[in-house]
């Protein structure tokens, strides 16, 4: 059948053949037709509302085929069937064997989760109002912060001396790109889900916090101390050297804040410079691994974690967090 054909049986009977399509290779071929068939009203000229008309059906076919997905065990790690010992039959299919990429599935299975809880966010789509891939890339960001949000901290016995953290800020969307962008690297958390970590009962009756905080973020800072049970000391100055450009001024420096809890001196009388100059490297957020070892240089014993660890783990110290 030519593609002229297959493209006007599509739009004529697109809800039919949808409701048709049966297995997850069906609702793919149906979802390819209807793709060819936007394309082909395109360049026939047939208007945009024919155009529109095939791309919901495609968009409608990608939900089904993530529904179906998602009630389909799938073989993991891309590993060939066997056999089931019953002899009957063999275990679940791959994607490759599906004729699916891991991107192909994952989206769907994305998109059929967001028109189950959010139903307006598809109409959003069909009226052009919002980009497929702009609503993907937000279902797959609020997929990261429960994921993280359910990856709770449990307190158990061991306590800590020191606590070094990094936290997810929160960041507005007006923001440039530098704050912007935060979460197209790693799910951020709000200011109360932070300030609710029960970091106060994991810490020390003596501790000492070093907390990361960016100029924007500032004033935010205290009130997490406050909520950890710690009481701002001091700070050292980071200037990356390397500028990210504001609003108000070019910023190439971060803080890094130091509080504490009972008693929380270090154990060794050398100053380090309050200001310290090292240049930012390219990739997001990563911190400098002199300040680890700035802070082993401090405080000599005593049990330490860092908190939203997205680096290398260092030796010694206990980790929690997103990408650790």
């Amino acid at each position: 059948m030519s593609t002229e054909k297959n493209s006007l049986m599509v739009m004529s009977r697109a809800a039919e053949m949808l409701a048709e399509a049966n297995t997850i290779q069906k609702v793919k071929e149906f979802k390819n037709l209807a793709l060819t068939a936007a394309d082909w009203a395109k360049r026939k000229g047939l208007g945009q509302e024919a155009v529109k008309h095939a791309q919901n059906y495609a968009l409608l076919a990608e939900i089904k085929l993530g529904e179906m997905l998602k009630a389909t065990e799938k073989a993991k790690g891309g590993r060939p069937r066997k056999p089931l010992p019953s002899g009957k039959g063999f275990s679940e299919p791959t994607l490759s064997e599906l004729g699916l990429t891991w991107k192909e599935s994952s989206e769907a299975q994305l998109l059929a989760d967001v028109n189950k809880k959010a139903s307006e966010e598809i109409e959003a789509i069909k009226e052009g109002k919002k980009s497929r891939k702009a609503v993907i890339n937000e279902a797959r960001r609020k997929k990261k912060r429960e994921e993280l949000k359910n990856k709770t901290i449990a307190p158990g016995p061991k306590r800590y001396r020191v606590v070094y953290a990094d936290p997810p800020w929160p960041y507005d969307r007006w923001l440039p790109h530098q704050y912007g962008d935060v979460e197209k690297h790693y799910p951020n958390m709000s200011i109360e889900e932070i300030c609710a970590l029960p970091i106060k009962e994991m810490a020390n009756k003596d501790a000492v916090l070093f907390l990361w905080v960016t100029s924007p973020k500032l004033e935010y800072a205290f009130e997490i101390i406050r909520a950890w049970g710690f009481e701002y000391k001091t700070s050292f100055v980071w200037d990356k050297i390397k500028h990210n450009f504001g609003y108000y001024n070019s910023v190439r420096h971060e803080f890094l804040l130091i509080a504490g809890r009972g008693q929380s001196t270090p154990d060794t009388k050398e100053l380090f410079d309050s200001v310290i100059s090292i240049e930012r490297s390219d990739k997001h957020s990563e911190k400098p691994v002199y300040f680890r070892d700035l802070i082993d240089s401090l405080y000599t014993h005593g049990n330490k974690i860092e908190l939203f660890a997205r680096g290398k783990i260092k030796a010694g110290w206990d980790t929690w967090g997103n990408e650790s």
